[in-house]
């Protein structure tokens, strides 16, 4: 039993190890890539806690800390992802009027470039009827096996690369103003768009897909926050409503999304409903939010969903939302404090 307990103890340890890394703001892949598994965290503490009560009920002193330690971390671990659970509080309202022609439905998948089942990426397509299809990881291949979708979506964006970052845009809905930005990286690209609804509104629509800190990709996470908080300042400025998609190789619940979100002021849809774990398809207990969609305070969500994998390591996510004007005055807008607005500054300007 002295062996049982010496592993509890060294598993429980590494948790709580776990959960602080992160707190040590560097951009070190090791102290971003901890950020990820919050959810894994508090499960294994959890499990750790109460074998250990079970097993082991007469506490010695340091059985009395390390229990306190381990409730102490699972309520911390609990509080950093108790926003995105059913009993939080939404911060993006239900759409309450049916407003059809001021509607948006999109659908963004990471393909997984090597992947070559574009027959289900497309039947997962045609079964769910976006306005606007966003596919990431999109080689020549990508761009040649899908070309059909150019039948029914008129307006595309396609930006086929061979390096993992391609991207392909297509749109029922007319888009102008349609550019190509390499704001970080010559090698990655985002796209932004102006989307015209059949209401004749006109939406700003940003597509994003930066690099992940780890190893074989990007040592440090620099680049990705640094893309990112670009995109957070521009669409700020922004007097029209705005939409950010895309695989941003960041969890929901990051400091860097949390300071996106406050510089951009858009909002996340998943707040109040759930995880919508993304990724990795393959393996369920490592599965994390990704793949998101922000959205200024004058939409309301219609539809939030999780699509089938189609043999990809990404699940598909599908938004549908409805452009109102006065949900503006129903809704917060996420606000930056002037140390995040100074740190988010440092962030554009810190050399890559």
């Amino acid at each position: 039993m002295n062996s049982v307990k010496i592993i509890l103890e060294i598993i429980g340890a590494c948790m709580i190890i776990f959960t602080l890394v992160p707190l040590i703001r560097h951009d070190y892949w090791i102290f971003r890539v901890f950020e990820y598994p919050r959810l894994q965290k508090l499960f294994v503490t959890l499990v750790i806690l109460i074998l250990f009560i079970c097993l082991f009920p007469v506490f010695s002193g340091f059985g009395l800390l390390f229990i306190s330690l381990l409730t102490a971390n699972a309520l911390y671990l609990f509080y950093q992802i108790y926003p995105f659970t059913f009993i939080a509080k939404k911060v993006l309202l239900n759409a309450r009027e049916n407003r059809p022609h001021s509607r948006v439905k999109i659908l963004s998948a990471n393909v997984f470039q090597d992947n070559r089942n574009t027959t289900g990426c497309l039947a997962v397509i045609k079964k769910y009827d976006p306005d606007i299809v966003l596919l990431l990881e999109t080689d020549q291949f990508w761009y040649e096996e899908t070309s059909s979708l150019q039948n029914d979506y008129a307006f595309q964006v396609t930006v086929p690369l061979e390096n993992t970052y391609g991207m392909l845009l297509y749109s029922k809905l007319e888009l102008t103003d349609t550019s190509v930005h390499y704001l970080v990286d010559k090698e990655i690209p985002s796209i932004e768009a102006t989307v015209h609804l059949k209401s004749g509104e006109k939406i700003s629509l940003h597509c994003v897909h930066p690099t992940p800190p780890v190893p074989g990709e990007n040592l440090y996470s620099t680049e990705r926050d640094k893309e990112l908080l670009i995109v957070a300042k521009k669409v700020k400025e922004y007097k029209k409503p705005v939409v950010v998609v895309g695989d941003l190789n960041d969890v929901a619940w990051s400091y860097t999304t949390e300071l996106f979100v406050k510089i951009s002021g858009l909002l996340d849809p998943r707040i109040g409903r759930g995880f919508y774990n993304t990724f990795h398809a393959k393996y369920p207990f490592l599965r994390f939010p990704l793949d998101h969609v922000f959205c200024s305070t004058d939409f309301k969500l219609v539809r939030l969903e999780r699509l089938p994998n189609f043999s990809s390591d990404h699940y598909p996510i599908l938004i549908e939302l409805q452009y109102e004007p006065q949900a503006e005055l129903e809704q917060d807008e996420p606000v930056a404090d002037s140390d995040e607005k100074q740190l988010a500054e440092e962030k554009i300007n810190k050399p890559t």
